[in-house]
């Protein structure tokens, strides 16, 4: 399908790179497209970014009905637009929409389209060091009926916004809260796809932990209340004597793709990392015994996340020496040093943009 561009009338001012944030800046168009069931995905348009009007009984906003990605658009050394495992994302955009009853997309066709996204948009892409275009697409259910069942009728959209650290710690130890008290996800609902609702469950756990002074909060699993998961933001990843620990993706964990890169990279470090149950109890009994080195996170916004701080009950577990480890740093500059092209990409993950 030929994508439709309408460029606007009027341009919004850049930003000041060095105060970007994250997620507070959006740039001057977007790409929408539609979906009816005797069209399917039809009308694909690069337009100015503009409000979605709604009827009030859009079922999305009373059944949730939602799903997005997040990944980011890189401005290397030489001053091109590059894209770090793009297709992964779209794939898993397919997935959760299998999971929530939305029609799936044409990932090459996302793919495409986007990248003549950046092309109009190729000045909203950052070159001061850290920063970077935070890239969202989004399906939305659009009937306006009010009753319980899967909408006929979608609209799916990409904008872009010009970003900074996530963390305002920046590339520094953040301090986390374990809670037993609340739950994200179980196995058999939706935690492994990446859908509103899973976000809407965080809020609450998130802000008790915001009052604590942390950063994020550690999800166990819903049943037994024991067992790690993920943080609000993040995969989580725990280095115990000189074993790289993670959750096995069991169903209600996301599966990240830059969870699937650290892993790639760590083992070709050749270190030993393990998928598997971990507890809680097992990463205080480490902390004792002076086997736990490490503890971080892993996602699109933040790539690498060192943990410095656990708070579990009335226990807080200070992880090494409280400064960002050696293995999260080793892990983080290959990472970024990928996305910037500023290493060898030798497992082709990196898709140039024009």
């Amino acid at each position: 399908m030929p994508v439709a561009i309408t460029k606007a009338a009027t341009l919004k001012p850049k930003q000041d790179e060095t105060k970007l944030g994250f997620g507070t800046f959006f740039t001057d168009h977007m790409f929408n497209m539609d979906y009816h069931p005797d069209k399917g995905w039809h009308n694909p348009r690069i337009e100015p970014y503009a409000n979605i009007s709604m009827d009030p009984a859009t079922m999305v906003l009373h059944y949730g009905q939602g799903i997005f990605e997040g990944l980011k658009a890189y401005r290397n050394d030489a001053g091109a637009i590059q894209l770090f495992r793009p297709q992964e994302n779209f794939k898993r955009l397919n997935r959760s929409a299998h999971r929530l009853c939305i029609p799936e997309i044409d990932p090459d066709f996302a793919l495409e389209a986007l990248k003549q996204l950046l092309l109009v948009e190729k000045d909203w892409v950052p070159s001061a060091p850290g920063t970077t275009l935070y890239i969202r697409p989004t399906i939305l259910a659009t009937d306006p009926f009010l009753g319980v069942r899967a909408s006929f009728t979608y609209r799916f959209y990409i904008i872009l916004c010009p970003v900074g650290a996530y963390y305002s710690e920046g590339f520094n130890p953040i301090k986390i809260w374990v809670t037993r008290e609340y739950v994200r996800a179980v196995r058999g609902g939706v935690g492994e796809t990446k859908t509103i609702g899973n976000y809407a469950a965080s809020l609450y756990a998130g802000e008790r932990a915001h009052k604590e002074g942390y950063t994020q909060v550690l999800w166990l699993d819903g049943v037994e209340h024991k067992y790690i998961e993920e943080v609000g933001a993040m995969n989580i990843f725990f280095l115990i004597d000189d074993e790289l620990i993670t959750p096995m993706l069991s169903g209600s964990i996301l599966p990240g793709v830059t969870r699937d890169s650290v892993i790639t990279l760590a083992k070709q470090m050749d270190l030993k990392v393990t998928e598997r149950k971990i507890s809680i109890d097992e990463v205080v009994d480490a902390h004792a015994a002076g086997t736990l080195k490490e503890i971080f996170g892993s996602g699109t916004a933040a790539v690498v996340s060192p943990v410095g701080e656990l708070k579990y009950g009335d226990q807080i577990i200070t992880v090494g020496d409280g400064t960002v480890g050696p293995l999260a740093q080793k892990l983080y500059d290959a990472i970024q040093g990928i996305q910037f092209g500023q290493a060898p990409d030798p497992h082709g993950w990196i898709v140039p943009v024009g």
